[in-house]
């Protein structure tokens, strides 16, 4: 008559083979690097850490950093570049410019603090890549991740997303010099093209700044035409910042591209944590059940040996 203790015994070795009786095998010597040990080499530990880093993230950072410098940096010279163009040319009082000179400056500040925000910013989204892809490298192993992991990369989600809107908006708002500088310069286009022709005076040419709404009605002069304005497009001035608003749009838009990107792998990021924390409570759950077939076992071992 076979017991009940034996029965579960019997169960327990039927449904899990490696609690069946270890059998040893010869173990072939370990070649490269690798010590008999375990120990790692120098190649070995390069290709891990080569593997844990999150070239995506790295990208985008480096996107970011370079679109946010280049409109930090080109569009913060362009602005002086164009109130010293004002001034000169378009505006001789200053009290008719001076809301436009307190605006620009205000404008340079917040470029002063977008730089700053951005660099930190840039940072932490870089370590917070570093970490998720070391979590999903060792999403079998001992690395636990937390509600609190999580919840914060559904919060850079959020904040990346409501950046990446509002820098579609500063990329559309810086295309609106691009767009008057490259009016005033066609039009210096055009005077240059007429002065072969006699029956049409490069004279009634003009730029009016004033119908752009920069600077008010009353300024004097407030445009500029025929060979004034064309010499106005040949200073060193008119070339910088004309330029140098053209780079810093393209900043703009590199910085967009770079914050899709992030977008793009934070979310991927938050979907694989999520999947992480349902794979560790798999895990807890089948080392639960283990644990109490252990359980069982040993108290079947011991009926046995009260029996016997």
């Amino acid at each position: 008559v076979i017991t009940r203790p034996e029965m579960e015994i019997g169960r327990y070795h039927w449904m899990y083979r490696s609690s069946r009786p270890h059998r040893y095998h010869h173990v072939p010597a370990l070649r490269g690097n690798i010590s008999p040990l375990g120990i790692q080499g120098c190649f070995e530990c390069c290709i891990k850490c080569l593997g844990g880093v999150p070239y995506a993230s790295l990208v985008a950072t480096i996107l970011c950093f370079s679109g946010v410098a280049l409109f930090c940096g080109c569009g913060h010279v362009a602005l002086t570049g164009t109130v010293s163009i004002l001034e000169q040319h378009f505006s001789t009082t200053a009290s008719d410019h001076a809301l436009l000179s307190e605006v620009i400056q205000l404008m340079q500040y917040v470029i002063y603090g977008i730089a700053s925000f951005f660099f930190l910013y840039g940072i932490i989204l870089l370590a917070e890549g570093f970490y998720t892809t070391s979590a999903v490298k060792e999403l079998h192993g001992e690395f636990k991740t937390t509600a609190c992991g999580r919840c914060i990369s559904g919060m850079f989600v959020f904040l990346t997303y409501v950046l990446g809107v509002a820098w579609l908006g500063v990329f559309g708002f810086s295309a609106v010099p691009v767009f008057m500088f490259y009016n005033i310069w066609s039009t210096c286009e055009v005077i240059r093209s007429l002065q072969t022709n006699v029956t049409i005076p490069g004279d009634q040419i003009c730029v009016d700044i004033r119908q752009y709404g920069i600077i008010p009605w009353n300024a004097v002069p407030g445009k500029a035409c025929g060979p004034i304005l064309e010499n106005i497009c040949n200073t060193n001035e008119f070339y910088m910042s004309y330029h140098l608003f053209i780079v810093a749009c393209a900043g703009a838009g590199a910085t967009v591209i770079a914050l899709i990107h992030f977008l793009m792998i934070l979310s991927s990021n938050w979907a694989y944590l999520k999947d992480a924390s349902k794979m560790q409570a798999y895990q807890d759950i089948k080392a639960k059940e283990e644990q109490e077939l252990q359980d069982i076992q040993s108290r079947s071992k011991e009926q046995l040996n009260s029996y016997t």
